[in-house]
């Protein structure tokens, strides 16, 4: 019996057990164009490989020229890797900004461009293949640049090496070792930085565009000096069904891997944080990802305890100060019907070693007109129609009979 019952508690534990193992969730990432982001791309389905929670899977672009937001709406996949700089489409939302590419702009060092339009106008230029951040960017700051689009004779490949290269790439070392005949464009200096240059004049206009200093000597042989340019955030995107709860999780699983992220790629996702800043973005935010930006918020009781605090200290304030006056009030109309039983009973002493019938006649005179007093007091609300006023009016109506004469008023009664 004991035996029997043992394997049931253990057939019923491994079933518990089985139970309550989750498997990892299959998420489909399309893979992008773009070499690096090839590479990173493979990196981050390597880490998620590890995760117990969830696997990625990378589904290819058929056509290179597709557009990877319209994929992903159709249901090709359910995240993309876009730059920030991509125009705006619903049903795509943010999910996290992954890590921040930057523009470098490099031209062979046999040239000498002294502006912007000197650079382009005319020169052979790569700028990755059309639809891509780099191209769009040149193409919409063509005419802040003063040069005629159909002036820059766009090329397909660096073979043979056009004389501009145009990029929106990651920083990384070693990434211009095979282009040590190039220099770097700087848009302005760094000292112009904070005094209206033009750099800040692009992020104006393009408000996904933020300033980047690239320091001296990150390229060795290429960067001489600092070179003034500008980053967009590479954003991981989903289709805005995704499930929330899946998102929040996701980003969880990715901040937790954070370390073995930058283990492969240092220093490029030194930004990426679950504080992150949406207003700037190109699309709306995900709702999973709202979640999680707000995990710690405080909530709406939270939020007005401190102001209900107050109101509530003020309105006890207000009530005690108001039972603090009305008893202030009180004592004061006390003290006045007290003075009117001192008065009252001093008359009566008066005339306890005087009893001529003048005294009395003092004497009744003065409580009378110590009533008429008493009741203009209570006819204009400085003295309270309570039980002190009674025994006032019954003292001194006490008084007055016991010094009445036969032809005396009656006396008054009490209220």
């Amino acid at each position: 019996m004991i035996r029997s019952l043992t394997f049931v508690f253990l057939v019923l534990g491994c079933w518990l057990s089985t139970g309550c193992s989750r498997d990892p969730v299959e998420i489909r990432l399309l893979t992008p164009t773009f070499l690096l982001d090839r590479e990173i791309v493979t990196v981050l389905k390597e880490t998620l490989d590890d995760s117990p929670h969830f696997r990625l899977e990378l589904v290819p672009m058929t056509d290179p020229e597709a557009n990877p937001l319209e994929l992903l709406a159709d249901g090709v996949a359910d995240l993309a890797l876009v730059a920030n700089n991509e125009s705006f489409r619903g049903g795509v939302e943010t999910v996290i900004p992954l890590y921040s590419t930057v523009l470098h702009i490099a031209y062979l060092k046999t040239l000498e461009p002294l502006v912007g339009s000197d650079l382009f106008a005319g020169r052979t230029v790569f700028a990755g293949p059309p639809g891509s951040p780099s191209r769009i960017l040149l193409q919409q700051t063509t005419d802040r640049l003063g040069i005629d689009p159909e002036n820059i004779r766009f090329v397909d490949s660096i073979e043979p090496r056009p004389e501009v290269i145009v990029l929106f790439t990651p920083v990384r070392p070693g990434l211009m070792d095979d282009f040590l005949d190039y220099r770097l464009f700087s848009i302005g200096t760094v000292d112009q930085l904070g005094r209206g240059s033009q750099v800040e004049s692009l992020s104006l206009m393009y408000p996904e565009l933020k300033p980047f200093v690239l320091p001296r000597e990150t390229y060795p042989g290429v960067v001489d000096t600092p070179v003034v340019t500008v980053a967009v955030d590479k954003l991981l995107v989903a289709r805005r069904d995704v499930s929330p709860s899946l998102i929040y999780d996701l980003i969880s699983e990715l901040l937790r891997l954070k370390p073995a992220l930058s283990g492969s790629y240092p220093g490029l996702f030194h930004a990426l944080t679950g504080d992150f800043d949406a207003s700037g973005s190109s699309f709306a935010l995900h709702q999973g990802a709202q979640a999680y930006v707000e995990r710690d918020a405080p909530s709406v009781y939270e939020r007005y305890s401190g102001a209900a605090e107050v109101v509530v200290t003020l309105f006890i304030g207000v009530v005690s100060g108001g039972f603090a006056i009305l008893k202030f009030y009180r004592v004061r109309r006390k003290n006045r019907i007290d003075r009117f039983y001192a008065k009252a009973i001093g008359i009566r002493k008066s005339v306890l070693g005087d009893a001529s019938e003048a005294a009395r006649a003092r004497a009744l005179h003065a409580i009378r007109a110590l009533q008429d007093e008493a009741f203009e007091l209570l006819a204009a609300e400085k003295l309270a129609a309570d039980e002190s006023f009674r025994i006032f009016i019954t003292l001194s109506n006490n008084i007055i009979s016991d010094l009445g004469r036969e032809n005396a008023t009656r006396p008054v009664r009490a209220g």
